[in-house]
């Protein structure tokens, strides 16, 4: 069965900021009711596994505000406006995990938070790595860590590993690592 999509309307409200905006349209139900839908639209994001020749993986833990607490993450970043997605995803990797990528491989896409927001994060496993000294956004400050798969499954199961992009990330990615 063929589920019946709704009609947008139009766009009622936007509040956008530096990262992404958000958006209230005017919707039309497939009943016929008509009603709000209120969401986050951004270009999207890239999220990078960082591997070691020797199989070990690059995390970045950082203080997340909202939670109140670090978190224990792989690199991720916006999408800029007019950049691409490996273009984001090469400069993340150095930002956050200060290092660069002479292989970039696209491990598969999703969306974090359908309900919510339209964003899609494109995922993808960087090899043969070079360390690099580039500077990072004055809201962010990372601690790098270095874990094997058996640590990064480990804290997954412990809950050490919370964040839901990075979950998602390593089940489309840890069959290709």
């Amino acid at each position: 069965m063929k589920l019946k999509p709704w009609k947008k309307l139009k766009q009622i409200n936007k509040i956008p900021n530096n990262w992404w905006t958000y958006l209230v349209d005017e919707v039309q139900l497939p009943s016929g009711k008509f009603g709000e839908y209120h969401y986050v639209h951004t270009n999207g994001s890239s999220l990078i596994i960082p591997v070691f020749d020797d199989g070990k993986i690059l995390m970045v833990k950082q203080y997340r505000y909202l939670a109140g607490k670090e978190s224990l993450e792989f690199p991720c970043g916006s999408i800029a406006d007019g950049a691409t997605i490996e273009e984001m995803a090469a400069q993340e990797l150095a930002e956050e995990a200060g290092v660069i990528a002479g292989e970039l491989t696209f491990a598969g896409t999703y969306n974090p938070y359908n309900g919510v927001t339209d964003e899609m994060c494109n995922v993808f496993i960087a090899r043969k790595l070079t360390p690099v000294d580039i500077p990072h956004d004055d809201t962010e400050e990372f601690e790098r860590i270095i874990l094997s798969r058996e640590e990064i499954e480990s804290k997954i199961k412990s809950n050490e590993i919370w964040d839901g992009m990075t979950l998602a990330a390593w089940i489309l990615a840890m069959d290709k690592i």
